[in-house]
């Protein structure tokens, strides 16, 4: 079947589901409906993701943002609903349902241990609430930016700048770069920064603090029709909380001059927390390290961020949303290894060590929520964004000048505005469940003196090679169709339309020129979910996504190729095979387009052919005893260019083989401990793969202490001390005084043996 055929099919099914529910609205009104809310027992704020089960009929759906749930077209009588939620207790409770009538009913659960056996695979199948995230955030501890990425099964990252550079991303044998394939949000609110000056999709998200993640959402694949733009190989929504529930204040201390301080105020006071009465807090971090690098890296990081959520009775809720970051740093960069091998330097020494940046990002975001009746939820959020980023980078050292080197500075301002807004109804049809979604998207990025220039120590500005002024709109727009068919069979079927308009004003041009492109893309998303057994599910999904690509590169282009579009299928299994074992296998192909890419490193435009991933990917959770857990994940994929001959069609750092996991000790109060791993095998560093990117197996540690007051922690990130190199390249450089240029793996090293302590208090 060919796109336009599958978009024809999806659309028919949208159009036919649609009619369906018109027709069947007046029918369901003489039954009894029963509409409820479910809190959290310690905050009074609504669960999202809770499963309730309505018997007799095994009926079940999720709760929604509010916490809010309902059962229509209800035969009168008596009922028994049960509600679960990973780390609450189960609550079971009698209702009683009146034609005619509709029942409310609030339900308070009261948090209690992690247990696996309690997980089950059912509900609506497109629902987003994924189970392993669920459990991740519950059972692994956040200690820095990285780990919130970490969370995603197979998503490793590696930093090469100091420390205040945006991870290096990679997935799904994808080097993602810094976000070019991977949609990351937080509340709603885009990480990716398009057209960014160092590279497309840029994320940074050292502004978000760990400890104030809730939750993480992700779907991998172009298979959500929620998210447009660069979800490629995935996207990642972090979530958080709307009540803290307790104040913290938090204090670090590690190696190489390493500092934290963290203060977490829950602004609400002593209150009924079932009630839905305002909730509020406040957060603000300070970080400072000289890092293991020879030269002192002199990075500090300043966080502030805060939530104020105001409830109109118990179906609409308003929240507004702020948070600021600052953050400066210098770098030792990445250096080749003949400097290191002829004893020039060391693993952390530097060729150019006065690399380094400083960034700052500010958000602010409204947002509305608001049950219209008892099946009909309207969300809205408005979003702007203040963004500065300023870079200083050498790879090549003195290849292009040889007697001021070859620093280069990258930087912008930006401002980004946007919003989102969503109508979303749950009904029943006979037997069918059906959900429908619409949304529009909205976002629109100013950015100011776009620069790549030549510089020297940071301190003079040589050359001048691009500087210009970008305007980037999208408009994005989707209808999604979830029909339950049976307690075992399910579908979501998507359609998503956007519209991308770009311009950009070259400053450099001795005349005045604005250039503009405009250009729509559709994609179409299927989905299909077969609950074998109450422990088997069996799934398959289809689709189309797509990536822009910078705005100056779609002028330069004059619009040729400018949203390569990504298109995937996959099927798996989710499969209890023990009331605490979750297993997770998964065998998934992407297939992108050609397309042009903009060097930001270079002001070049380099072309980029049609490549194809596929891959076995296989999660296992493991609830061994209720105190201890084990995970691991494996994912094996095979990455090529489908346009070069073999033996030159590998694609540079795509990973080949990598895994993650380890043992968690959890207890609510006492003893409390964690051992991970991550193994990343020898991949290639250049098409030919004549050049190797190395490996590594890297052990953490984390042990620790607490009760309800009082919290002490040690991690040790690599544990047995070994040398790897963290972030990998194979780049052509010239030292100063070598006679002739060098093509050579440049890396930049992890961190060695890095001990760190801290001391949490609660009140």
């Amino acid at each position: 079947m060919n796109r336009h055929s599958l978009t024809l099919v999806i659309w028919i099914i949208l159009m036919v589901t649609w009619s369906f529910q018109q027709m069947h609205a007046a029918v369901i009104l003489h039954n009894g409906t029963l509409k409820g809310v479910v809190l959290d027992a310690r905050t009074g704020t609504g669960l999202t993701g809770a499963l309730v089960v309505l018997s007799p009929g095994e009926q079940s759906t999720y709760t929604d943002e509010l916490g809010m749930f309902t059962f229509q077209d209800l035969v009168a009588g008596n009922y028994t609903l049960e509600v679960r939620y990973l780390g609450f207790d189960t609550e079971r409770i009698q209702v009683s349902v009146r034609d005619h009538e509709t029942t409310a009913v609030k339900i308070a659960l009261t948090p209690g241990g992690i247990k696996l056996d309690e997980i089950e695979i059912r509900g609506m199948g497109s629902e987003n609430i994924d189970k392993i995230s669920a459990l991740d955030i519950h059972t692994r501890p956040l200690n820095t930016s990285q780990d919130i990425l970490r969370i995603v099964p197979g998503l490793f990252t590696a930093q090469h700048a100091g420390g205040g550079k945006a991870e290096q991303i990679f997935l799904r044998g994808f080097d993602i770069d810094h976000g070019t394939d991977l949609r990351i949000a937080v509340d709603g609110i885009p990480v990716n920064m398009v057209s960014h000056a160092h590279g497309q999709g840029y994320s940074d998200l050292h502004w978000l603090i760990p400890e104030l993640v809730s939750r993480v959402d992700f779907a991998k694949g172009p298979y959500d029709a929620r998210a447009g733009n660069l979800a490629t190989a995935g996207n990642v929504n972090f979530h958080t909380p709307v009540a803290l529930g307790r104040s913290m204040l938090k204090l670090e201390a590690g190696q190489f001059d390493t500092w934290r301080a963290l203060a977490a105020f829950d602004l609400t006071g002593a209150q009924d927390h079932t009630s839905r009465r305002p909730k509020a807090w406040v957060a603000s971090e300070y970080h400072f390290s000289q890092g293991f690098f020879e030269s002192p890296q002199n990075f500090t990081r300043f966080n502030f961020m805060g939530r104020y959520t105001t409830f109109m009775g118990e179906d609409q809720s308003l929240s507004l949303f702020f948070s600021t970051f600052r953050s400066r740093w210098d770098a030792s960069g990445q250096i080749p290894q003949r400097a290191v091998a002829r004893g020039l330097i060391s693993r952390f020494g530097a060729i150019d060590d006065t690399e380094g940046g400083e960034t700052g990002r500010t958000n602010i975001s409204l947002a509305f929520s608001k049950n219209l009746d008892a099946a009909t939820l309207l969300k809205s959020r408005l979003y702007l964004v203040r963004y500065d980023f300023e870079l200083y980078s050498n790879f090549t050292f003195f290849l292009r000048d040889s007697i001021n080197g070859d620093q280069i500075r990258q930087r912008e301002n930006r401002t980004l505005i946007g919003y989102e807004g969503s109508w979303h109804r749950e009904q029943r049809l006979g037997n069918l469940s059906l959900e429908t979604e619409a949304g529009l998207q909205i976002r629109y990025d100013d950015i100011q003196d776009l620069e790549l220039s030549h510089t020297a120590h940071r301190r003079q500005t040589l050359e001048s090679r691009a500087l210009g002024d970008v305007a980037e709109a999208n408009v994005g727009c989707y209808l999604d169709q979830r029909v339950r068919f049976s307690p075992r069979l399910s579908l979501d079927a998507g359609l998503r339309y956007d519209q991308l308009y770009f311009s950009y004003e070259d400053h450099l041009a001795p005349v005045f020129v604005r250039q503009t492109v405009s250009r729509g893309v559709f994609s179409p998303k299927f989905s299909l979910f077969f609950d074998a057994t109450p422990r088997v599910r069996l799934f398959a999904h289809a689709g189309v996504g797509f990536h822009s690509n910078d705005t100056r590169v779609v002028v330069a282009r004059n619009g040729e190729q400018v949203l390569p579009k990504a298109r995937g299928q996959e099927a798996g299994i989710l499969w209890k095979a023990f009331p605490s074992l979750l297993i997770n296998l998964t065998l998934w192909r992407l297939d992108l387009d050609q397309e042009f890419v903009y060097v930001g490193d270079e002001a070049i435009v380099e072309a980029g052919g049609r490549t194809r991933r596929q891959g076995l990917e296989g999660s296992l959770r493991w609830q061994i005893a209720p105190w201890l857990f084990a995970d691991t994940d494996l994912n094996y994929t095979l990455a090529r260019a489908r346009d070069e001959a073999e033996g030159y069609n590998y694609i540079p750092l795509a990973p080949g083989f990598t895994s993650s996991g380890g043992l968690t000790v959890k207890q609510s109060e006492g003893f409390f401990g964690s051992l991970r791993y991550r193994f990343m095998a020898d991949r290639p560093a250049n098409e030919d793969y004549s050049v190797t990117a190395e490996g590594y197996f890297i052990v953490d540690a984390l042990a620790g202490w607490r009760n309800d007051h009082i919290e002490g922690t040690l991690t040790v990130q690599n544990l047995l001390n070994t040398p790897y190199n963290e972030a990998q390249f194979e780049t052509t450089s010239r030292l100063q005084n070598e006679p002739a240029p060098v093509t050579e793996l440049h890396f930049t090293p992890g961190s060695p043996f890095f001990l760190k302590g801290s001391l949490t208090f609660f009140f």
